[in-house]
């Protein structure tokens, strides 16, 4: 899954640096489903006290899925999304994201969520082939 980059934005990197803001527009449009999913993490974060909110519905198909992979799995993309939303992201098992507050990463909870023993307790069977 690729982004839909537009020739403006294209010719623009292609002479220099671009606007960030740019960037994540692109992303919101090319990969709306990932873009929408930590928004909405993004704004649940804001509007409780918890350290972190997080996702755990599969999505609803596997072009969502990809978008969500797609995501995750560029530094660009994630880092960018970070910035935008003012969250530090962690991911595990094809679809559960989790927005923390920025200043979670080294934190208790984050080590917690993002440790080998977490993951080894979200494996399921049915993750198996996402």
């Amino acid at each position: 899954m690729s982004l839909d980059v537009s020739p403006k934005l294209l010719a623009e990197a292609e002479h220099g640096d671009i606007r960030e803001a740019d960037f994540v527009d692109t992303v919101r449009t090319s990969l709306p489903y990932a873009y929408n999913l930590i928004a909405g993490l993004a704004k649940q974060l804001t509007d409780s006290a918890s350290d972190f909110t997080d996702n755990q519905t599969p999505p609803p198909s596997e072009q969502e899925r990809g978008q969500l992979l797609r995501a995750l799995a560029s530094d660009a993309i994630r880092g960018s999304l970070e910035r935008h939303f003012g969250v530090t992201l962690a991911f595990q098992n094809c679809h559960r994201v989790a927005a923390f507050r920025p200043g979670a990463l080294g934190g208790e909870t984050y080590a917690r969520f993002t440790s080998v023993r977490a993951q080894v307790l979200n494996q399921s069977p049915e993750f198996r082939d996402c």
